[in-house]
């Protein structure tokens, strides 16, 4: 029996190839972090909205403020939570600014309905009158 090495054909020079499925992996990763997310970065303050059939506005040119009343009835105004006279004062400079501005009421369902007309009470006096009531479409 001989016992021999096979020939190995050394190659001097490097290898010039990108490894691409360290890439690939990381950029799955960051898409499925980012599908995850995206949804949760659409509002900070987590609210059960009531379910309606309701047609799609199309006015895009019409300036709008958010205003969220979560299920304890507290108020955001822009994502910030505000509470009486700092309320009172938001809605003014949003008014000052531009009267027509529309309001985008997202309440919870479990919200009284006195709440809501409180609200609508302020927004009304503090000069705005374009309040638009934000739903979920059913299931």
């Amino acid at each position: 029996m001989a016992f021999g090495r096979l020939q190995v054909k050394r190659s001097d020079a490097p290898m010039s190839d990108i490894n691409m499925t360290p890439l690939i992996d990381v950029m799955l990763v960051l898409l499925v972090i980012f599908i995850i997310t995206a949804p949760m970065m659409l509002s900070a303050v987590k609210v059960d909205l009531p379910k309606a059939n309701t047609a799609a506005s199309s006015q895009s040119d019409v300036q709008a403020l958010a205003v969220t009343i979560d299920p304890s009835g507290a108020v955001f105004v822009q994502e910030q939570r505000l509470q009486g006279d700092a309320l009172q004062q938001a809605l003014r400079l949003a008014a000052e600014r531009n009267p027509a501005t529309e309001v985008q009421l997202r309440a919870d369902a479990a919200v009284p309905y006195g709440r809501v007309v409180e609200f609508m009470a302020l927004a009304n006096a503090a000069g705005l009158s374009r309040i638009g009531f934000v739903t979920e479409k059913p299931h």
